[in-house]
């Protein structure tokens, strides 16, 4: 009788094990279905956000990859806030300062990746397609003292005084509230989304190193995108980046909630996400020599530069040189320059990341059929 009942405890026991495996297994087929209808079937990938996977203000092109992907596939990444995380509400100004110095020459921002993309070679274009970010649930404003940092911020010398806000994001509402009586929307776009370096970046290496391999600061926005602080990123838009280096190194953090043009106290609504949703395509059929967006309704220009009117002059550039070489209707380029002036939307896109920005944006509406 003993026997027996041994017996039939093993095979009862067989029978749960059997059950829960198979459970497990039912999930793990449904989880893959639904990520399939999500991502048109493309392989699907997820990167947390760790100290081991997040660099804090620099761009090391020796760092090694924290995920490998084919080109088409799907990423979702999460972010994380500004100085690792450290930012977080309640922290003081004087705290936000002693972060700042931390980490001389380099960026506040965290950024996640690097990311490698098979097949991605120099003087290819990476097309970064951004399907959905989702937020997590608080975000901050804040300017730095302008006695200590007198050239951060376009008024840093009105504001003596650091200061910083932090707000709870209503995400089923999409807005927050900035103090009663007002209300912002929210319009999540990463304020770095960036592949690997530009060995001829002119930006200062980290540690003063001539080593064109040696890190980047996540400050200056440049060829490789990086922080180009540029609100019109947001789902539903595509980044094309030229290609510096073997696997394209695509990393992306800073994430803002809402920016306006300019971002001239130094911060937009900085925030962190719980994912931000890509496509990394390896495009073999494009050549760039700067970064260009393309949102549903514009074809989005960039320039960049330490002056002003050299970015404006740089982004004005890139939109004639589109303009001249698109395909929909043929234009010379003295046409394109006329047009860029009749219907491009040339805005300052920040003034603050030491390389300031100017983005120019062609409405896709001029080509429509009447």
């Amino acid at each position: 009788m003993r026997r027996l009942a041994l017996v039939s405890t093993s095979i009862a026991l067989a029978v749960v094990l059997a059950a829960g495996w198979y459970a497990i297994a039912q999930q793990v087929e449904e989880s893959k279905r639904a990520r399939a209808v999500s991502v048109d079937g493309a392989r699907y990938h997820v990167l947390p956000a760790t100290l081991e996977t997040t660099q804090w203000g620099w761009l090391d092109p020796k760092e090694p990859p924290k995920l490998v992907v084919d080109s088409g596939d799907v990423v979702a990444v999460e972010t994380m806030l500004n100085a690792h995380n450290r930012i977080q509400p309640g922290t003081t100004m004087e705290e936000i300062v002693a972060l700042r110095k931390a980490n001389p020459g380099g960026g506040p921002m965290s950024v996640t990746g690097p990311i490698y993309v098979n097949g991605a070679q120099p003087g290819d274009v990476m097309e970064v397609a951004i399907l959905k970010i989702v937020p997590k649930a608080f975000g901050f404003n804040f300017n730095l003292p302008g006695a200590e940092f007198p050239t951060i911020g376009a008024l840093a010398s009105e504001f003596p005084q650091g200061w910083v806000r932090y707000f709870y994001l209503d995400w089923d509402n999409r807005r927050a509230e900035f103090k009663p009586g007002i209300t912002i929307d929210l319009e999540p776009a990463p304020g770095t989304l960036a592949v690997g370096i530009d060995p001829k970046d002119p930006s200062p290496r980290k540690g003063g190193s001539t080593d064109p391999m040696a890190p980047v600061s996540g400050l200056r926005p440049w060829k490789n995108a990086s922080n180009m602080d540029l609100n019109e990123l947001r789902e539903g838009t595509k980044l094309f980046v030229p290609v510096f280096l073997p696997g394209g190194l695509v990393w992306v953090g800073d994430s803002h909630c809402r920016q306006g043009n300019g971002e001239v106290n130094l911060t937009g609504l900085e925030c962190s996400y719980r994912e931000i949703v890509m496509r990394l395509t390896v495009r073999k059929d494009m050549k760039l020599e700067w970064p260009r967006l393309e949102s549903g309704t514009h074809w989005i220009t960039v320039g960049f530069d330490e002056d002003l009117n050299k970015a404006m002059v740089n982004a004005t550039r890139e939109a004639v040189d589109f303009l001249a070489t698109q395909k929909i209707v043929p234009l010379t380029r003295h046409e394109a320059y006329s047009l860029v002036s009749m219907v491009g939307d040339c805005r300052v896109t920040q003034v603050v990341d030491v390389r300031k920005g100017v983005h120019c944006m062609i409405p896709k509406a001029i080509f429509a059929k009447r």
